[in-house]
């Protein structure tokens, strides 16, 4: 007798991979912050050194924001594995992935600069660029 997947089941294990990668790139967030701070956009990082104004929406160190990130991966990834929140927590995983097009966007457009760096290019880059290789 074959094993049938009901809808159920499949919505299950689907919030369950989810979880775990969210739970993951959430652990990731506290121990190597350094590989998400050029993913926050300037515009939202507070600088209390005096080198630059703040803007309305810098309310958060950029380490602050990667904290704040990495909670938020981690409060989805609970909100999922309860089907009771999982449409609340699924709804709000959709708005962070695409809050965090705009940190990934930006990173590019920064890479892109004369001030970027090769390493910099290679990570935010979508292709390398032609005749080169990664």
């Amino acid at each position: 007798m074959p094993f049938r997947w009901s809808s159920r089941a499949t919505q299950t294990l689907s919030a369950a991979v989810l979880s775990a990668l969210l739970l993951a790139s959430a652990g990731r967030h506290f121990r190597e912050p350094e590989f998400f701070s050029p993913m926050v956009p300037d515009f939202l990082c507070r600088e209390d050194s005096g080198e630059r104004p703040n803007g309305p929406v810098a309310v958060l160190s950029r380490e602050e924001w990667v904290a704040a990130s990495g909670l938020l991966e981690v409060g989805c990834a609970v909100g999922l594995l309860i089907p009771a929140t999982r449409r609340a927590a699924a709804g709000c995983v959709t708005a962070m992935f695409t809050l965090f097009v705009a940190g990934h966007a930006d990173a590019l457009r920064r890479s892109a600069r004369p001030a970027g760096t090769a390493r910099q290019r290679l990570l935010h880059a979508p292709t390398p660029a032609p005749g080169r290789r990664r």
